[in-house]
């Protein structure tokens, strides 16, 4: 028994130690440092205690008041979007019919594309001189193209279009498996009592897919908190930081400006959010609170 123990320690112990080297130690690391000022263009300062200054400056910070706010209105409209489009292409999915398979390997390739690329290519087709965008709507009259990428209140809106497009195929991907643990005997029944395809769809789907919508929101609402490739690619946070989104506006603190205390705070407030969501969620996934919101 000692034995065996000590061999299942002796496995583990490499996944552990590196999950500890590059998660934990990265988390406290930040932690530690958001007490410090320490800025990298002046490092003869040092590494100064600053107890929970750099928190208490980051409430009253209205550029990050204003890059949180960005990033809500971001989640807020990204999230459901791509829930209600990824549900309707699972729904899809699910069915029968040739070509099936085709279909779903099509439907994943946006997500399979790394998300660099994918927001190169959104900053083509939204430019202002040669894009798909302005094509589109003026044809070859170029006196007339705008710049999307350059006017604050398209900017926000060209990044949600390009986020919606990739990760739409993650969410439709987590409903799909949902969809499929759904006994097919369960829609016989429904018909064999003369329900409607709406309440077969109200009253066997929704409540038996529940796990996997709640599942795909906080995955989703998770990496909308923290996206950052597609504003560091398409904008640069601008113009006028229309688009300068709190994980974004945490870098550039951190990397640009060398304030690394300042930004591990941000980093912290990003870290913390997500913690509490993952809360929330394992809370609604309990078997009892499931049942009773189904019921």
């Amino acid at each position: 028994m000692k034995g065996s123990r000590r061999l299942a320690l002796i496995f583990v112990f490499p996944s552990f130690a590196f999950i500890s080297l590059f998660t934990f130690y990265p988390i406290f690391e930040s932690f530690r440092l958001s007490f410090y000022r320490l800025i990298l263009t002046l490092p003869w300062l040092g590494q100064k205690m600053v107890g929970w200054q750099n928190y208490s400056d980051l409430l009253t910070d209205p550029v990050a008041i204003q890059s949180l706010e960005t990033t809500l209105i971001f989640i807020v409209v990204t999230v459901p979007s791509e829930l209600l489009i990824g549900f309707g292409m699972a729904l899809v999915m699910n069915e029968v019919f040739l070509g099936r398979g085709l279909l779903r390997a099509i439907v994943l390739i946006p997500w399979a594309i790394p998300t660099v690329v994918s927001s190169q290519m959104w900053r083509f087709i939204f430019n202002d001189r040669y894009g798909l965008v302005n094509f589109i709507l003026f044809g070859g009259d170029t006196s007339r193209y705008m710049a999307p990428l350059a006017d604050p209140t398209f900017a926000l809106i060209a990044i949600m279009i390009a986020e919606i497009w990739k990760t739409a195929p993650f969410a439709a991907l987590i409903l799909l498996a949902g969809l499929q643990t759904i006994p097919g005997e369960l829609y016989e029944a429904a018909s064999a009592d003369g329900a409607t395809q709406w309440q077969k769809f109200s009253r066997v789907t929704l409540p038996l897919i529940k796990p996997a919508l709640l599942l795909a929101l906080v995955f989703r609402t998770i990496d909308a908190l923290r996206v950052f490739d597609l504003v560091f690619v398409m904008t640069q946070g601008g113009p006028a930081d229309a688009t300068n989104v709190f994980q974004f506006y945490g870098y550039k603190k951190t990397f640009a400006e060398g304030m690394i205390g300042y930004g591990s705070a941000i980093a912290v407030g990003v870290f913390l959010m997500s913690l509490t969501l993952s809360l929330a969620y394992m809370r609604l996934l309990k078997p009892g609170h499931l049942e009773e919101t189904t019921l």
